[in-house]
């Protein structure tokens, strides 16, 4: 009796055993299935590039990459079209998945408005301090025969007079008309190549000197770009033995990639760490 009962006795364990197996990887399967549908596995999205797109631009491109938008902020940024988005979270490029909602950041509609403040008697870099203060720049400096060289005789905007207290749009350029003594009528090319953009301006304006042009590469291709830009070349070169009239303009070569930096010529004077 014993071994009549004992062998389908065990053939029925291993039934079981192998039913129970199989229930386990069938829900294995139906639970892994479910999870890649629910999670969409496999079919993530490639954020667009919404930069410098206007909401409307960057609305139809959304669509068509199957994302969602949403403004979150604005700012002003002079150099990039009012309402174009300026900023975006994720970045682009960036893996998502379908209906992500991207975050954006547009510019202003309306640019911030600056007080034309008073700099008739200044020096040129009094001049700049207050311009600075007050989100406006230097443009062009415009030399007249004075007894003081580099005192502001007067103030313009467009080529025309400007009063204080005028409004302006944040970050316009104020041409500054300054005096020039005969006598103190030259000044020197300095070394700008290394520098950032904003310095390098900075230094050619101390040396009275205007900035001609800028000629960015093809690293450089917004307006906050500009500002983290070197200078890896100027025309003309930097000199202390040939003077120039003040006034004069040189042209500045200006990339993000620092390895376009030359090394100073002497390389046993290079205290000056400009990077």
């Amino acid at each position: 009796m014993k071994k009549i009962f004992k062998k389908p006795f065990k053939e029925s364990l291993t039934q079981n055993i192998l039913l129970i197996l199989a229930i386990l990887l069938v829900g294995y399967l139906i639970v892994n299935l479910s999870l890649r549908i629910v999670t969409r596995h496999n079919q993530e999205l490639t954020v667009p590039d919404f930069y410098g797109m206007s909401l409307a631009e960057a609305a139809a491109a959304a669509d068509d990459a199957k994302l969602r938008l949403e403004v979150t902020d604005s700012v002003y940024i002079r150099g990039i079209e009012r309402g174009a988005i300026t900023r975006q979270n994720p970045e682009a490029g960036s893996k998502v998945k379908k209906n992500r909602r991207i975050l954006l950041v547009i510019n202003s509609v309306a640019p911030r408005q600056s007080v034309m403040p008073s700099l008739t008697g200044f020096s040129m870099r009094q001049a700049r301090t207050e311009l600075n203060a007050n989100g406006l720049n230097i443009g062009k400096l415009i030399y007249k025969e004075d007894i003081a060289t580099n005192n502001v005789l007067a103030q313009q905007y467009k080529g025309r007079d400007i009063a204080p207290g005028t409004l302006l749009n944040s970050g316009s350029y104020i041409d500054l008309v300054v005096g020039l003594n005969p006598a103190d009528s030259t000044t020197f090319v300095p070394n700008v190549i290394g520098y950032r953009y904003r310095m390098a301006v900075e230094l050619l304006h101390d040396n009275s000197l205007n900035i001609l042009g800028n000629k960015f590469d093809s690293t450089v291709s917004t307006y906050s770009d500009s500002l983290e830009a070197y200078v890896y070349g100027q025309y003309p070169p930097a000199s202390d033995s040939v003077s120039v009239r003040r006034g004069s303009s040189v042209t500045l070569y200006l990339s993000k990639d620092v390895t376009r930096i030359p090394e100073p010529e002497d390389k046993t004077d290079s205290t000056d760490v400009r990077l």
